[in-house]
């Protein structure tokens, strides 16, 4: 069955696509679609079994509620958003660290906060002042988020762990852009297949 729903997910996210494309606003759909099949996948890959793959699914449920917001245009929708991504991306953490941490995690959460250092730079002359307080922290979180993934990875290795984490902090470097810098379908063509892939990946490392 989790095969199953990962076609479906992979289905949603061309739909969503081609909505994009041709008629955005009936994206609501098919996007919510292949957000509740990435929370299906986790379920039937075992996630429920575990306490890793509990806490795992309360991440992914998070990102579901993100992304309805995220289907909604506005200010208001868009800080609902962020919040459900952001106590999502705490909830991995939280998974990850129980799941175990090497000590290469200090090394490798320095690594990612130079990363985003030119990400900020880059963003926030562009964010509105009363935004700029949740997209840092946003940013610290989804941060933390990447370091323990790799730190989870290099002390029980499952590569769909690290690779899923970097594949969601990318997807929302797009979805940055096309809400402050730069919009444009090429930001959501590059975005929404990274965030789906990244986020089936770690639906499936959720079951074990």
């Amino acid at each position: 069955m989790a095969w199953f729903f990962t076609i479906a997910c992979l289905a949603g996210l061309a739909a969503t696509l081609f909505a994009e494309t041709r008629r955005p606003m009936r994206k609501r759909v098919p996007k919510m679609v292949a957000a509740t099949a990435f929370i299906a996948v986790a379920l039937s890959a075992g996630a429920l079994d575990t306490t890793f793959g509990r806490i795992m699914l309360v991440g992914l449920a998070l990102s579901w509620f993100g992304d309805l917001f995220l289907t909604y245009n506005g200010r208001t929708p868009f800080v609902a958003g962020l919040a459900s991504f952001l106590a999502g991306h705490v909830a991995y953490v939280i998974a990850f660290i129980n799941r175990g941490l090497d000590d290469g995690v200090y090394l490798l959460l320095a690594a990612v906060v130079v990363a985003a250092i030119p990400v900020m730079r880059w963003l926030m002359p562009t964010v509105p002042r009363e935004l700029k307080a949740p997209v840092i922290a946003y940013i610290g979180v989804i941060s933390a988020m990447v370091a323990t993934a790799g730190a989870t990875n290099m002390a029980d290795t499952d590569w769909r762990i690290p690779i899923g984490a970097l594949a969601f902090y990318l997807s929302d470097i797009f979805v940055a852009r096309d809400r402050f810098a730069s919009p444009g379908l090429v930001n959501r063509y590059l975005g929404l297949p990274l965030y789906f892939g990244g986020q089936l990946l770690l639906a499936w490392a959720a079951g074990g």
